[in-house]
């Protein structure tokens, strides 16, 4: 059975309970393993995400997916609703995500001018409902690189999506030309076909934005109609545009004055539509001009939404993070090391901090596969420890009050069919990828399915699914996460603990651990940290001030340190602290998987090094 008729399937089944103006509905989501602080909304401020009861809250997981940038599934995520749950319970499960930025197509939802697809809102919701169902935050995106597909001849090197055909058969451009383009990306500035559709999108010619913001609203309020109340909640908010570029600027006109007077004014447009599509409540997660922090000084742009001033709560900054250099290859020779990233994510915080609001960086990753792929096991740590923390991993125990929030991200991406494609490059039936991504050449899917179409991690699941504090009942003080994963046969171990502190490395071993400090603020639900699928309970252990255990009992209201089922009925597990509610005490956790059993002595003994150094640094 072809992935259209599939689709069709799923859109026949699910019509009753989907069909356009239904109205919000009734059923809930799925409660297995629900517990009474779960499911509230999130609100962006200065001090980050916060949920409903006032905890600091991070976001992590992935891109479902680029898939949506393809044809052979008609713009959607997945080719079907059983699809779209197998990913869900794996992002849980397997790689450890609490959210997912979820793409849509213009492209599909408006094939022709003015109106709106609703047998494609209606596909889309219904996938997007299975991992709100899942426990998953959702943030959907209209995605769009390089303008749109329409843009191509049907035997170039390279593709887009995003924008209707009708738009581009409007616009007569020129025929699409890169020149000496190594990287797919070099279109945006290369390419005039792709810059002179962009100039026009951001200045509105014939109208085209307009219609966008029309669509956008439309797919907004029809997502708010056809999910439950509970389902709904849990969206976390919208991501307008995917990397925004001018395409060409006007004369005198500069990256900053661009996102001053083209790029803000869309944003507040579509903030107005979210809000008549009934998100107010919800932040739009606003992207600045793509190249603003560029690690390459030949790409780099002024930029990061300077003038907007406090954003929250009405918007969240949302970047993005790839290594140019190390994507480029002979720009940068070897792999990444431990601390590479923390200046690049610390000017992520210190943007978000200076614009009063919460920061996610909704795409980040390495290639899988290509003359660069060797470097994506020390990269992707890297980074990962880089969200954690801005310091690096050698100095975090000397200088742990330096750490700054953990930073949420989704990584790029999520593509369970990766290498089992049969997408029509450019709609060409000579050309036919079924490799990768089949998308320029990409390959940086996370999981694909084996021949019994069950999801498995193409990278280190120690690298992938985290150790993380998904809640933070209080302001976090620090956290730091050695996954010990692998590049190769080799163990990277980037933070050891310290001899100073023999008790917590005895304890520690060679196993996987985590530490957060936080402070109380009076909050009377719990601390979660996520716990990796490879924590067994039985042999985890937790050194805290509220108490040492080594496999640690059932959470209830009255346990100090206990372990619980995520939302969602995946199996994915959370370690839950519960603190009495006095504002200003201090916390420190030691979430551990050592190389063997500790005694009650040592993990008492450790106890005594961790309250000694926590109160020094803190």
């Amino acid at each position: 059975m072809t992935r259209r008729l599939l689709r069709l399937g799923t859109v026949l089944s699910l019509f009753t309970a989907l069909a356009f103006g239904g109205g919000t509905g009734t059923a809930s989501a799925d409660p297995t393993g629900s517990l009474w602080f779960d499911n509230t909304a999130l609100t962006a401020s200065a001090a980050g995400f916060t949920d409903g009861y006032g905890r600091e809250t991070v976001l992590r997981g992935y891109n479902v997916s680029g898939e949506t940038k393809l044809a052979e599934n008609d713009g959607l995520p997945f080719a079907s609703v059983a699809d779209a749950q197998k990913s869900a319970n794996a992002v849980r499960a397997l790689g450890g995500g609490n959210a997912v930025r979820f793409l849509l197509s213009w492209a599909y939802a408006e094939p022709v001018r003015g109106t709106v697809d609703t047998t494609y809102l209606a596909a889309a919701t219904a996938q997007m409902k299975v991992f709100l169902d899942a426990g998953i935050r959702v943030y959907p995106d209209f995605h769009q690189d390089l303008f749109s597909k329409y843009l191509f001849n049907s035997g170039s090197w390279y593709t887009g999506d995003g924008a209707p055909k009708w738009v581009v058969d409007a616009g007569d451009y020129p025929s699409e030309y890169c020149g000496i383009c190594i990287l797919w990306g070099q279109n945006i500035t290369q390419n005039a076909a792709v810059t002179e559709a962009t100039y026009d999108f951001w200045h509105n010619t014939g109208g085209i934005q307009d219609n966008f913001l029309a669509t956008a609203q439309t797919t907004m309020t029809y997502i708010a109609q056809h999910l439950t109340a509970s389902e709904f909640t849990s969206v976390a908010g919208f991501d307008p545009y995917n990397e925004p570029h001018w395409g060409t600027l006007d004369s005198g006109e500069t990256s900053r004055t661009w996102e001053q007077n083209r790029l803000w004014p869309f944003y507040n447009k579509f903030r107005a539509r979210m809000d008549a599509a009934g998100w107010t409540a919800k932040p739009a997660f606003v992207e600045p001009n793509l190249f603003w922090n560029a690690n390459l000084s030949s790409q780099k742009q002024e930029g990061g939404l300077l003038d907007a001033g406090t954003l929250a709560p009405r918007y969240v900054f949302n970047t993005h993070f790839y290594d140019q250099a190390a994507i480029c290859g002979i720009c940068m020779w070897g792999n990444a090391s431990d601390g590479q990233y923390a200046g690049d994510f610390g000017t992520v915080r210190d943007r978000a901090t200076a614009a009063g609001t919460a920061a996610i960086v909704s795409e980040f990753g390495h290639p899988l596969n290509g003359s660069t792929a060797g470097k994506a096991p020390t990269v992707l740590k890297a980074m990962y420890m880089a969200m954690d923390s801005r310091v690096k991993g050698a100095d975090w125990w000397t200088s742990p009050s330096g750490s700054g929030a953990v930073l949420s991200g989704t990584q790029w991406q999520w593509d369970i069919y990766n290498d089992r494609h049969n997408e029509l490059m450019n709609d060409n039936p000579d050309k036919v990828l079924t490799e990768n991504d089949a998308w320029n050449d990409e390959d940086l899917s996370a999981v694909y399915l084996n021949d019994s179409g069950t999801a498995v991690l193409r990278q280190d699941t120690r690298l992938l699914d985290r150790l993380y504090p998904s809640a933070t009942a209080g302001h976090t003080l620090a956290f730091t996460y050695e996954d010990r994963s692998r590049d190769g046969s080799t163990t990277l171990t980037w933070n050891p603990v310290p001899s100073s502190l023999p008790n917590v490395s005895t304890l520690v071993g060679t196993g996987q651990y985590g530490l957060l400090v936080w402070r109380s603020t009076g909050i009377s639900a719990p601390t979660e940290l996520h716990l990796p699928s490879s924590f067994t309970t039985a042999a985890t252990t937790v050194v805290s001030d509220l108490g040492t255990v080594t496999g640690p009992s059932a959470y209830t209201t009255s346990t100090a340190i206990g372990v619980a089922a995520e939302p969602g009925g995946t199996g994915s597990r959370r370690l839950l602290f519960t603190a009495p509610a006095n504002t200003g005490t201090l916390h420190y956790a030691l979430v551990a998987y050592p190389s063997s059993t500790p005694t009650a002595a040592v993990r008492a003994a450790a106890q005594t090094e961790l309250a000694a150094w926590a109160a020094s640094h803190f």
